[in-house]
């Protein structure tokens, strides 16, 4: 599995949020956004998830040219966005089938309720997502990629709101889904101790591969 980009740009108005970006990611690969707040990092995502269309460039997965809103090429990606997006009445486990229904992913009530204790959430499957503190609404954002199966991840600042075995948690689930032969891109302000080679790209004017 491949994930290359070649000479990607995208404008809001008449602000370009980056241009001439290129990167080529294999199994097992990482890279890391940075950048301040407005400098593109989520539009980056948006494009690769296929939700959002580049003005220059494109995007091509195992070689094939990457198409905007394709639902055959985004049943490949997992895309977790900076917003928690649950819905208040619903509890979180159907918030979880919810979204994992979403993905094209169903899989029995035992697995998702592991997945949920496995995500610190044990003895509140059952707790609507408004009695829950904004950790424990982005720990059903963990659960999900406990059960996920896509290949390529493309998750937006993932640690918000997360305490610290929140965070060493969501980076033991990084490990493993690299280990799987997946990809990640991952927007956020947080350093990672990711047990893996991690590449970074900073936006906002400067942008760079390290």
């Amino acid at each position: 599995m491949t994930l290359s980009v070649a000479g990607l740009g995208l404008s809001r108005g008449s602000r370009a949020l980056f241009a001439g970006l290129s990167l080529k990611l294999q199994m097992g690969d990482v890279l890391v956004l940075r950048g301040a707040n407005g400098s593109g990092k989520t539009s980056l995502l948006r494009v690769l998830a296929g939700l959002t269309a580049a003005d220059q460039g494109e995007v091509r997965w195992d070689d094939e040219k990457w198409t905007p809103l394709c639902a055959s090429q985004r049943a490949k990606v997992l895309y977790l966005g900076h917003v928690n997006a649950l819905k208040d009445e619903l509890t979180a486990a159907e918030n979880l089938a919810l979204a994992l229904a979403f993905d094209g992913v169903s899989v029995p009530a035992p697995d998702l309720s592991y997945a949920l204790d496995l995500a610190g959430l044990a003895g509140r499957h059952q707790l609507a997502a408004r009695r829950l503190s904004q950790g424990q609404k982005r720990r059903i954002g963990l659960a999900r990629l406990q059960l996920s199966r896509k290949p390529l991840w493309l998750l937006d600042e993932p640690t918000n709101a997360l305490d610290a075995e929140g965070v060493k948690l969501f980076t033991a689930m990084v490990e493993s889904h690299l280990q799987d032969g997946g990809l990640a891109c991952i927007a956020t302000h947080l350093t990672l101790a990711i047990d893996a080679p991690v590449r970074e790209m900073m936006l906002g004017g400067r942008e760079a591969m390290a």
